[in-house]
């Protein structure tokens, strides 16, 4: 350690006099031998050249054991008076109170200071002290004599006994600026005495020593205050040393100005004086800092508490950038690149923060060159920070690399993975970062801008950076919604419409390019009215302040007036390209409709909306017909006068053409022709439905023929048959319960219609379509039957028409058809969705796979369509097979029949039951892997159920519990040996959630079961029966109750999951740094990559499985222009 370091990391006891100290509450006299306690504190060895080592981390020795400060008393009254006498006003109150004062008492303070020292210093020591929490008083005339280490020792017993406050830590209103209080009597103490006691050489070299001191004690308190004051004045002697530096100067230019008159003389003489006096003066303030820094900052830097830590490199990032001339260099700056691997994040903010303002001065660059050259790996890892605001504030510092060039373009291929990252803010971050340096180029200062239209320019860039993501319609619309706030050009309707156009291109567009501006076209403009394009994580509805409501009606117009001219030309170019059409077509949704009229535009409008017509007839996919339907029923509804009655007229030609076309390919079909025009007008007619109502009542009959006399239909045609049938009576229905009268004709009406459908849809009950295991042939079809029919018995539930005129619409179904639907489900849900199967056509690929089909038999038991017992036991004997898709549809059904009925425990039971029913069906197989898999299902599915009975609910529900174990014990007993084993696979898990008194009984019961039983017959039968009474015995014995099951327990984490890095340790010297010192970086590095591991793939969001990491990584644009 340096020989004017004071006290840094130990107290030595030393033969000195012993001091006359006592403190206020008893006069006590610190302990010489107590001089050791902080031996442990530190470790001896010079913390200026040693990185961060969390297991190095600075605190209270294992020893000490903290009491925490009391809670502070309320101060008396002082005197009467209305207006204290402010001069007689203790320092430390004046810094609890509101900080007005603060200026005032000090200049006092200094006063009193220059007529007689020593009580003002004793006076300012006890505020030391104060402030710190401890009551301690020095006595004037021993004031030389006092040892630093006896006071501070003492300070310590203090703590020891409890006998201190925090006001630091306070949560008390009074209190509340306390630290911003002490910080300014600091600064303003200093900046009072800058012209004369602060280079007296004993005031502020007594408060260091005792401020240094301070900061190294076990107490967490005394740190932390000790920590805050001595920051702060280093803070406050950079402005002193600043003044001085301005000053030395100024003279040094009087002083040649002078000498070039004349070489001596009494003006020259005190020149030099004057300039001798302020460099010694600047010398001693410039000693005075690292005095601090030395003996507090380089071991409070590495503090076990995190705010210690972050204070400390906020003040350091404060330091460089105000006084570059003595902290900006590697001595200083490495500090900042060490704590960039902090277990903290606060700390790790706050270390980013403070490169980013040095990086921001241009001046400071050269000479950071060796630090970014040693760190901005680094920077560019925090990029992808487990903390999402560490990671925002990264990608803001990589920004000011890119823009001084201090790093290539090579190294950010990682960060452009970012873009589909999930926190929003960091997509935000990483699209302001993509326009800077991609689209805009602000950071190629080396090549002149090229020539032409900005707008034009930014989208061809956009354009190159979107090919990488054709193939994919998401991951494009991510990237736009990441850029959109930054890139005004996505906002130039004019020009992207021009572009698409052809209009005098600067840049020539393929098919590719066309297809990615329509994305970004249609994107951009209900992004500019609004609307989320990408899923938010908390599906919150938007408000929208005046202002923004103000720009979005702004943005609908400037949208219409550029597409008013110009819409029917899109739509006439690109009506024969799919991949296009759909999102033209609903821009139309997005604009103000009234201003054709007012800006006299309405044969444009007549015009697109024929245009919208003909692309309905002319395509039949999902996405293009769904877009057409939304966009005619929006201008019918929308438009106003005359364009309103046009819009109505079309739409109802619209629906008379289609049913006419539908009558033409039903005559077809019945004649033996092709099925392919009536499937794609059945799927116009479908989606129609889907929005209003249409009179089908021939073709209902039609389609009745057609499923009676070709059985060997394709199955879509079926399908969308089916699904129109059911369309068509849930119109029905609700015209009839919407009316103020209803006819008897209507009711008979809708009776046979439903009827007629429950009959076509029982036929594929009984002879469903062929289902097999590792293909999706047939499941659409099977996937519709069952929707349908769980729709359809929904619809006409019993308890919706009971004591209603209405009475005989409702409806149940038999046992038997359920156990049908149930059979026909379940073979849909061996089927994986991860199944490919190219002869199937995924366009409704949503609607037809095993989720749909869970989700269809859970709502007739939510909805009471049928008896909770028929089915509810079945599902939920599922729970655990199919994935997380499946899981969450189960438990949010048992979240709704423990709301309607709290016992559930014959429902978890009976499901218990079927699902070790099929296991036992399996053990007849000779397949021992599959047998395994089975029995694990059971104990699966137990955990998982007694797992909802966790905390408080073990005792609300233990009777539930109970008879669960009772009645499973029971079952397990009626046929023994074969079904012990379901103690083992399903009682056990609920029985070991019982209290110790309890599972006694249990022991009991199943022992008495077996009084009259020889087990050593069949020793392998009666295994599982020993396994569960030995487990309970276990946990009866330790008292343990109840253990959660750690593995159906899914913590979520509040950070970002991240991969495991080994990060290389940061060495800023390698000649200044020993092998162990280079250890402890490694350690802390490697610590800090496992912070947090990757979720469970079940509870990764969507968007992960769409990451392509190698099309991300060549996300790059050219810097150079064609």
């Amino acid at each position: 350690m340096d020989d004017d370091a004071p006290l840094a990391s130990e107290i030595t006891t030393r033969h000195l006099k012993r001091a006359r100290v006592h403190a206020l509450d008893g006069g006590d006299e610190p302990s010489k031998a107590n001089g050791n306690d902080r031996e442990n504190q530190e470790r001896s060895s010079d913390g200026s050249d040693r990185s961060p080592n969390p297991g190095e981390r600075e605190g209270s020795p294992d020893d000490f054991e903290e009491i925490r400060p009391k809670t502070k008393r309320p101060r008396p009254a002082e005197g009467t008076s209305d207006v204290p006498n402010r001069s007689e006003e203790r320092l430390i109150e004046v810094i609890k109170g509101n900080g007005k004062h603060i200026s005032q008492a000090v200049k006092q303070w200094v006063e009193r200071y220059e007529k007689n020292p020593k009580p003002a210093m004793v006076e300012l020591l006890m505020m030391l002290f104060e402030a710190c929490g401890a009551k301690y008083y020095i006595r004037e005339e021993y004031l030389d004599e006092t040892d630093v280490d006896d006071v501070v020792v003492a300070l310590v017993n203090l703590a020891r006994k409890g006998e201190i406050d925090d006001y630091q830590g306070s949560k008390k209103k009074e209190f509340k600026n306390f630290k911003e209080n002490l910080a300014s009597f600091w600064d303003t103490l200093v900046i009072e005495c800058q012209n004369g006691p602060l280079f007296d050489k004993d005031l502020f070299d007594k408060c260091m020593d005792y401020i240094i001191a301070l900061s190294c004690t076990p107490p967490r308190v005394y740190r932390l205050v000790a920590s805050l004051m001595g920051l702060q004045l280093v803070t406050s002697f950079i402005s002193v040393a600043k003044r001085l530096a301005v000053q030395r100067d100024t003279t040094q230019r009087q002083l040649n100005a002078e000498m070039k008159k004349r070489v001596d003389g009494p003006r020259v003489e005190s020149l030099n004086n004057r300039l001798s006096a302020t460099h010694e003066q600047k010398l001693v303030i410039d000693e005075m800092m690292r005095k601090i820094f030395t003996g507090l900052f380089v071991h409070r830097y590495r503090d076990v508490d995190p705010n210690i830590r972050m204070s400390c490199i906020q003040s350091l990032g404060v330091w460089i950038l105000s006084y570059p001339t003595l902290f900006l260099q590697d001595l200083y700056l490495k500090y900042l690149g060490w704590t960039l691997n902090d277990k903290s994040a606060g700390v790790r903010k706050a270390a980013v923060l403070a490169l980013q303002n040095l990086y921001e001065v241009e001046d400071n660059v050269p000479t950071l060159s060796l630090f970014t050259e040693r760190f901005s790996n680094r920077m560019i890892e925090l990029a992808d920070d487990v903390d999402v605001s560490v990671a925002v504030c990264a990608i803001g510092l990589v920004k000011q690399l890119l823009r001084h060039q201090l790093i290539p373009d090579d190294d950010l291929g990682p960060l452009y993975d970012l873009l589909i990252d999930d926190p929003p803010e960091i997509r935000r971050a990483i699209g302001e970062l993509v326009y800077d340096h991609l689209i805009a180029q602000k950071f190629n200062s080396s090549q002149p801008g090229p020539k032409g239209n900005e707008s034009e320019i930014h989208l061809g860039r956009m354009l190159q950076i979107l090919r990488e993501f054709s193939t994919d319609p998401i991951l494009s619309i991510y990237v736009i919604d990441d850029v959109w706030e930054y890139m005004k050009a996505m906002k130039d309707w004019k020009c992207i419409i021009s572009m698409l156009l052809d209009e005098n291109p600067l840049i020539e567009l393929t098919d590719e390019d066309a297809t990615n501006l329509t994305r970004l076209l249609f994107a951009s403009v209900r992004k500019a009215v609004g609307e989320r394009i990408v899923p938010a994580s908390d599906n919150r509805k938007q408000y929208f302040s005046k202002a923004q409501k103000e720009a979005i009606e702004n943005n609908r117009r400037d949208l219409t007036i550029a597409m008013m001219k110009n819409y029917p030309l899109l739509l006439r170019k690109f009506m024969a390209d799919k991949a296009k059409i759909s999102s033209l077509v609903e821009i139309i949704v997005y604009m103000n409709l009234e201003l054709y009229s007012l800006k006299r535009q309405e044969q444009n409008f007549r015009t697109t909306l024929l245009l919208i017509k003909d692309a309905f007839f002319k395509h039949g996919e999902k996405d293009a017909l769904r877009s057409c339907v939304k966009a005619i029923k929006f201008c019918s509804t929308e438009s106003r006068g005359e364009l309103q009655d046009f819009a109505r007229n079309k739409l109802k030609e619209l629906e008379d053409e289609l049913l006419d076309k539908l009558k033409s390919a039903t005559k077809e079909v019945i004649d033996g022709e092709d099925e392919y025009s009536l499937l794609v007008n059945l799927k116009r007619l479908y989606e129609l439905q889907l929005s209003r109502p249409i009179s089908i009542d021939e073709l209902y009959g039609d389609s009745i023929t057609i499923l009676h006399s070709f059985r060997n239909l394709d199955d879509e045609v079926v399908s969308f048959l089916l699904l129109n049938m059911y369309l068509d009576v849930a119109w029905s229905l609700h015209s009839i319960i919407n009316s103020e009268t209803v006819s008897e004709g209507s009711v008979s009406s809708l009776l046979s219609k439903r009827d007629t459908l429950l009959e076509e849809l029982e036929y594929f009950l009984n002879a469903p379509p062929e289902v097999g295991e590792g293909s999706k042939s047939g499941n659409q079809l099977a996937c519709r039957v069952c929707s349908i029919l769980a729709d359809v018995w929904c619809l006409f539930r019993k308890t919706n028409f009971s004591s209603t005129k209405l009475e005989r619409l409702g409806y149940c179904p038999d046992v038997s058809i359920l156990q049908k639907f149930w059979t026909l489900c379940e073979k849909q849900l061996k089927i994986s969705d991860d199944t490919e199967d190219e002869d199937v056509n995924k366009e409704y690929i949503e609607e037809t796979n095993r989720d749909t089909v869970m989700i269809a038999a859970a709502k007739l038991i939510a909805s009471d369509t049928i008896p909770k017992d028929s089915l509810a036991p079945e599902i939920i004997s599922h729970f655990v097979m199919h994935g997380a898709g499946i899981a969450e549809i189960v438990k949010s059904l048992i979240a709704v029949l423990r709301k309607k009925d709290d016992n559930v425990s014959e429902i978890f039971l009976e499901a218990l039951k079927r699902a070790y029913y099929r296991h036992l069906e399996l053990t007849r197989s000779d397949d021992e892997s599959i047998k395994s898999e089975s029995f694990q299902e059971c104990k699966n599915l137990a955990a998982r159920l007694a797992g909802i009975f966790v905390g408080a609910a073990r005792n609300k529900h233990r009777p539930e519990i109970l008879k669960i174990v009772k009645e499973g014990i029971q079952y397990a007993f009626e046929d023994t040996p074969k079904h012990l084993s379901f103690l083992e696979a399903s009682v056990l898990h609920f029985a070991s959630r019982l209290p110790a008194p309890d599972i006694r009984d249990v022991l009991k019961d199943v022992q008495k079961r077996t009084e009259n039983v020889n087990a050593e017959e069949d020793p392998s039968g009666w295994r599982p029966y020993n396994t569960f009474y030995e487990s309970l015995l276990e946990k009866c014995a330790k008292n343990e109750g109840i253990q959660d099951e750690k593995e159906w327990t899914t913590t979520r984490q509040r950070g970002r999951p991240r991969k495991r890095q080994n990060i290389e340790g940061r060495r800023l010297f390698d000649e200044h740094r020993s092998s162990d010192e280079e250890d402890s970086i490694n350690t802390s590095d490697q610590e800090d990559a496992q912070v947090e591991g990757d979720e469970e793939d079940d509870n990764a969001p969507l968007i992960h499985s769409l990451k392509s990491a190698s099309k991300l990584r060549s996300l790059r644009v050219s810097r150079q222009e064609n």
